[in-house]
């Protein structure tokens, strides 16, 4: 019998030798203690915080340390992947990659974000099911109890969704017996057998049980969110809501858009000026880097942050000109970028001045550049009124979609109400994602692709929509427009490939019946 690849990093949350830690303590830490963990609520709770530790660590592939940083670092790569999001150069290389779609042949090896993502996730799952075996077992405080087989089963629901949207095509769009991704619900261990690939359909269900099953067990609990990394009930419901528009199901988006926004604030500017801060009013989940927990290369900050003064930020990270040009200038979201200056006024990434560029983002960079500290953002509540606002254009209900997003462009435009009255009352979305925008289906993804910039994954918009797009317009401020490449709805270069390490360690998966379809220009 093979060893699965799945859990390579075995156990990575229980493998650091480590002193108890009481559950009264609530940062994130990756040293828990080893045979005792699962015997009760309080150590459940020091591998909660173990798994989101986990969260913003590296290390998930042999080398390449620098683009190689969790969940950050895989938001970033499917942003990079769409239409919105530029790099104005190589740099030292990392991402760029990824922007430039050239990264296919990294399948074969075990740095590449084919591993790597493959790597992360599943070593996430094989520590929420060692938490989840013992549920029945576990003693103690009942709702440290509920708490932390909540927190389980909502990041394992996060996981099996991203698996499928990275290494699958979508399921509405694309049919959900395509294959899935392989599911492990019981423990494992080095030895274990490993599991077929499914279909997209199980992958999905077994998704959807998991959030409902979390969202049943933080019900029962009464400690709230303990911290901001963790998942709270607000957030389970936000992770519903996500799962519910990649599958279409738009009454399910959008009753539990509505339950996570419940008590929740939306933000000012103020509170989104930099968007790198867990404390802010309009934050529903993410991940605080303290002093000590610095993640130095591995940071994407210290890739975005054009003024941080990092050799890796020599590649600047700027917002599309069309994009930025349709920004109305009343909109305060605008100062996220930098305006249009002449080449010869630029500044030179990396040494203090390198925003000094046009459409330089300024939005997702260090609060302390100096410690290299900065929160990265998972959840905010203007999220949650966008996907109500689809879900209701979707089901018909046009009033409350323009109420929904109405909420978040109002706050950010002092003239947003004349420009929502031009939209029509059309759930038709142009599939020409740089064309016009004329109906209230067109402002709502306008109003998501500005508010969540790099902070949600572009790609999986365009995916879960069916959606192509093109680089390629007049004027483009693109460095690689990759039109063979993006042009085509369902693209194959939109997935990644299962790595090979998959396959030489799992005898339930065939490299040559199992792979996903060929990639390249015009797929």
């Amino acid at each position: 019998m093979k060893k699965i690849f799945a859990i390579l990093s075995v156990l990575a949350l229980v493998s650091f030798a480590g002193c108890k830690k009481d559950y009264l303590e609530t940062s994130p830490t990756n040293r828990v203690a080893g045979p005792t963990i699962f015997s009760s609520a309080e150590n459940a709770m020091t591998a909660v915080n173990g798994m989101f530790r986990l969260l913003y660590t590296g290390d998930w592939g042999s080398a390449w340390e620098a683009e190689n940083g969790g969940l950050p670092a895989y938001i970033l790569v499917q942003d990079l992947k769409g239409e919105d999001h530029v790099m104005d150069g190589s740099g030292s290389g990392w991402y760029f990659y990824d922007y430039a779609f050239d990264t296919f042949g990294d399948w074969t090896g075990n740095a590449g974000h084919q591993y790597q993502m493959w790597n992360f996730f599943y070593t996430l799952i094989s520590n929420a099911n060692y938490i989840l075996a013992s549920q029945d077992t576990m003693e103690g405080d009942e709702d440290y109890k509920n708490y932390a087989i909540g927190q389980a089963y909502a990041l394992r629901s996060f996981c099996y969704m991203w698996l499928v949207q990275t290494y699958q095509q979508n399921g509405a769009i694309s049919g959900t017996t395509l294959p899935g991704v392989p599911l492990y619900t019981e423990p494992t261990v080095a030895g274990s057998e490993g599991k077929g690939r499914g279909t997209v359909a199980d992958v999905y269900k077994q998704a959807n049980d998991d959030i409902d099953a979390a969202i049943s067990f933080l019900s029962k609990s009464k400690l709230g969110q303990l911290h901001k990394s963790h998942i709270s009930l607000a957030v389970a419901y936000g992770l519903k809501a996500r799962h519910a528009l990649v599958q279409h199901d738009y009454a399910t988006a959008l009753s539990a858009a509505e339950a996570a926004m419940a008590g929740q604030k939306l933000g000012t500017w103020d509170d989104i000026k930099n968007v790198n801060n867990i404390g802010k009013q309009n934050v529903m989940w993410g991940l605080a880097i303290q002093t000590d927990q610095a993640i130095g290369n591995w940071d994407i900050y210290n890739h975005m942050d054009a003024d941080c003064k990092s050799t890796y930020s020599k590649a600047r990270h700027l917002i599309s000109n069309w994009l930025y040009d349709e920004i109305p200038d009343t909109d305060v979201r605008k100062g996220w970028w930098t305006a249009p200056l002449p080449d010869s006024e630029w500044g030179v990434p990396g040494t203090g001045n390198g925003s000094k560029r046009s459409w330089c983002q300024t939005k997702l960079v260090y609060i302390d550049a100096a410690s290299s500290t900065g929160d990265h953002i998972l959840m905010r509540t203007e999220e949650m009124y966008l996907i109500a606002a689809e879900a209701a254009c979707e089901n018909g209900d046009f009033a409350k979609a323009r109420q929904y997003v109405s909420a978040v462009g109002s706050l950010r435009d002092s003239e947003y109400a004349d420009r929502l009255a031009d939209m029509s009352d059309d759930k038709t979305l142009n599939p020409n994602t740089t064309g016009t925008i004329s109906t209230l289906m067109d402002e709502i993804f306008f109003q998501r692709r500005v508010e969540l910039w790099s902070e949600t994954p572009r790609l999986f918009d365009l995916q879960r929509r069916g959606l192509a797009y093109n680089r390629a317009w007049n004027g483009t401020n693109h460095t690689r427009t990759c039109t063979d490449y993006t042009t085509k709805p369902a693209s194959a270069n939109f997935i990644l490939w299962i790595p090979q390490a998959e396959f030489d360690g799992n005898e339930n998966m065939d490299v040559d019946k199992d792979q996903n379809p060929k990639q390249g220009k015009g797929l």
